[in-house]
Order: structure tokens, then sequence, then C-alpha cells
């Protein structure tokens, strides 16, 4: 096996970034999972042995607290995985001011990386984001209307918050790759999951039924690309700045995912928000 890497986990407790942990664990790597409950987040740490952090995305001083400890504890990080997200109930603002959705999903993976981005320039790492092909179903970015005011439905914008993950990925390659930087988006594919546990979108009856879940593949299967992504070499077996499906640049995308003046404008509206400063 090559080097072993440093490998940050968000949305670490389950599912598929549970997943890829036990995965990337097993094959050396020093994984820290990142987690918003406490009781689940420990006991895969522990199951593992490995470093843990607790932060809700919902709350952007949490996150700043998560990036100030991974900064402090970690000189180097090869791999951020932005896996932390999900799809929502009924329009709801958080304590910040932004809609759950776009907060969870964008905002606060967003303001992470960009909190990290020294350490992850020096460590020429890897930043990987999970998107879904939601982002081509629903997805509709209109900039002035970021926390959907105008139009609301939980499946809008989770579908929209998927596209900024995507454009979020391009311009995280065309500002930082020339410095050592790489980024990729995938899609994982319906995962039987607790996914849309929280939602009152169709998604919910859809993860909730038994024969919908027969269709779905598991969330081991649904880790293979964030392990691939994590471990293969961008540039050589990857390409930096795109979208995947099936381990795949996606052929069918959502028109506004390859608008580089979208995905430029949509940085700088993030930081704004976010208040922060960025190259």
């Amino acid at each position: 096996m090559s080097e072993p890497k440093t490998i940050v986990i968000t949305g670490a407790s389950d599912g598929i970034g549970a997943a890829a942990a036990r995965r990337l664990h097993a094959d050396g790597h020093r994984v820290v999972v990142v987690g918003r409950s406490p009781a689940k987040t420990e006991a895969v740490a522990q199951e593992l042995g490995v470093e843990h952090h607790v932060a809700d995305f919902a709350r952007f001083a949490e996150v700043r607290d998560l990036a100030a400890a991974l900064d402090a504890a970690h000189p180097r990080i090869d791999v951020l995985v932005n896996n932390a997200g999900g799809i929502f109930g009924d329009r709801a603002k958080t304590e910040d001011g932004f809609e759950k959705t776009v907060q969870v999903n964008h905002l606060s993976p967003f303001l992470l990386t960009t909190l990290l981005m020294d350490t992850l320039l020096v460590s020429r790492a890897s930043v990987i984001q999970t998107s879904s092909s939601g982002a081509r179903l629903f997805g509709d970015l209109r900039l002035e209307d970021l926390d959907h005011d105008a139009a609301f439905t939980p499946h809008k914008a989770y579908g929209t918050a998927k596209l900024e993950n995507i454009l979020f990925t391009r311009e995280l390659h065309a500002r930082f790759h020339a410095r050592g930087l790489s980024a990729a988006a995938f899609h994982p594919g319906a995962v039987a999951t607790a996914f849309a546990t929280e939602s009152s979108s169709f998604f919910r009856l859809v993860y909730k039924n038994p024969l919908g879940r027969m269709v779905m593949v598991s969330p081991e299967k649904g880790a293979r690309q964030l392990v691939w992504l994590a471990t293969a070499e961008p540039g050589a077996e990857w390409e930096s700045g795109a979208y995947y499906e099936r381990g795949k640049p996606a052929r069918r995308v959502n028109p506004q995912a390859t608008d580089d003046d979208l995905a430029r404008r949509l940085w700088d509206r993030s930081a704004e928000l976010v208040g922060v400063q960025t190259a």
C-alpha cells in the first residue's frame, strides 16, 4: 500500500461515511470521523479506535470549533471528505439565519473547507464532496434566493444544495489546483440508509418502503467511490474538478453545473454569507 493518508470524513457516524471510515481504516489510513450525534459518532470511533469530533452543521459556531480542533491536531490533512448533509422537512431557518438545507449541505462544508485551506494546500490535499443526481433532477440555483424564500420544497432545496456541491468542487479546482489542491464530487447512488428520515418529502416514503430499499445499494457499496477518490491519485486516476457517477465523470448533468461564472459567483456569495475572506 502507498503511504497512509490522514482522512477527515464528515457525516461519518452512519451510512456511507461510516462505511468508508471502516474501509479506509482497514486499509491502514489515519481516519478522523466527524458526526452530529455524539453517541453514534463515538460508537464508530471506538469501534475503529480513531479520533472523532462532534459538530452540528446547522450551527456555524460548531463548524468553526471543528476547524480549529482539526487545525490544532493535524498539521497535515491529505483528504477532506465533505459528506455531511441531508434532506429535511418543512422550511426552517438555523440560528445563523439560513435555510437549514443550504447551510448543512453547502454553506457549512464551504466554511469548514475554507477555514482549513492553509493546511489543505500545504498537504496538497484532495477535497471530496458527496453530491447527488438530485442536482440534475431538482437543482435550480438562484444566487439572489439561496434560502428559497420565493419557492421552497424539500427536494428542490436538496437538489439545489447538491448542485452547489458540484459548483463548489469546480471552483475549488479553478482557484487552487495550480497550488496542489484537487477536488471531486460524486453521486453514491440510492443507498439503503437513514437518509430522508427527517424529511417530509416523497424521498422519505421511498426510503422507508421495503420495495424501494430492495433496489438500493448497501452503504458499503455506496461508499466505494468515496474510498476510491480518497485513495486514488488525482490527475492520474481521476480528474480534478469533475463530478462522478459510477466511477466516471457524469455525462448527464444539470446545465448549471458546468457554468464557470456561476461557480465563481456562488463562491463569492458563500464567502460573504459565512464571513470568510478567500483567495
